[in-house]
């Protein structure tokens, strides 16, 4: 059997939420597969992670329970986000948690003056946390390189669901969830996830500002696009039934090379919250 190529498994990997029940692997695959997480690398080379393999039926019932509560708060108190179900986590092989312990974070630059203390804390949580990404999605690539799927729950890191998952696996409570990975095998065939078209996010040398994406098309992604973008099995919107009612005027945006015609820059403005309700979000309370 030929190997796979790098860019194949790449490819091959997306988040999935079917998988058969009553599927088992041995810990030698799951030891592979977590072993590509500590190969990440890090901020100073400090490996700022933890992984935690629940593959004991009891505990994963336990923490599936952690996540269906989490779940239910989604409903709750996020109006408008689709949530999923995560029922599916009872027909996981094993779920990795990817802990990340903040005391690392000491060993990042640090500031000997006061005037720039606030821009080294906050790039010491940006190395932090683009380190633990980087073990993730490490992680869900030897997921895909052993022909299991996987998905990312970012939920664990939410503070009420991190203090029950604490709780229940014994980690220390200011330690965090940032990542946590149900793997399985899946239930059927998945193709790819949609992904912006290569010409729209690869820029030569400099900006392109042809391809800046302006933020009337942001609100229009997060109040109308959003829940069929994430989750439909496409890699091309092109290949969208029904393309023209979805994407309207911006059809062009989304599907072709050039998303910002004029090549206009729009200053800075808060999206610190969804700014528009849409069709698809009409029950988020503002």
């Amino acid at each position: 059997m030929t190997e796979p190529l790098f860019q194949d498994v790449i490819r091959r990997r997306r988040s999935v939420r079917k998988f058969e029940p009553g599927r088992s692997v041995g810990r030698d695959v799951l030891q592979r597969i977590v072993d590509c997480g500590r190969w990440a690398p890090s901020g100073a080379n400090v490996q700022c992670w933890d992984f935690i393999v629940v593959d004991d039926p009891a505990t994963r019932d336990a923490v599936t329970a952690v996540f269906l509560r989490q779940a239910q708060r989604l409903v709750d108190h996020a109006k408008g986000f689709p949530a999923v179900k995560k029922t599916y986590l009872a027909n996981t092989v094993a779920i990795v948690l990817v802990l990340g312990d903040p005391r690392w974070k000491a060993c990042f630059p640090q500031a000997t003056t006061p005037e720039f203390d606030a821009e080294y804390r906050d790039n010491n949580e940006a190395i932090f946390l683009c380190s633990l990404g980087a073990a993730i999605q490490n992680i869900q690539l030897g997921v895909a390189a052993e022909g299991l799927t996987s998905a990312w729950l970012s939920g664990g890191g939410e503070d009420e669901t991190n203090r029950e998952l604490a709780e229940l696996l014994g980690y220390p409570a200011w330690m965090k969830a940032y990542g946590t990975i149900p793997i399985g095998v899946p239930a059927a065939d998945q193709n790819r996830r949609f992904r912006r078209p290569l010409a729209q996010t690869l820029h030569w040398n400099r900006y392109e500002p042809r391809q800046y994406r302006q933020h009337a098309q942001v609100d229009f992604y997060e109040s109308t696009l959003r829940p069929f973008a994430m989750y439909r099995d496409e890699e091309s919107m092109e290949s969208w039934p029904d393309r023209a009612e979805m994407l309207g005027e911006w059809n062009d945006a989304f599907v072709g090379a050039v998303t910002n015609p004029g090549g206009e820059l729009e200053p800075e403005a808060d999206f610190s919250r969804p700014r528009v309700i849409g069709q698809a979000t009409k029950r988020r309370k503002t």
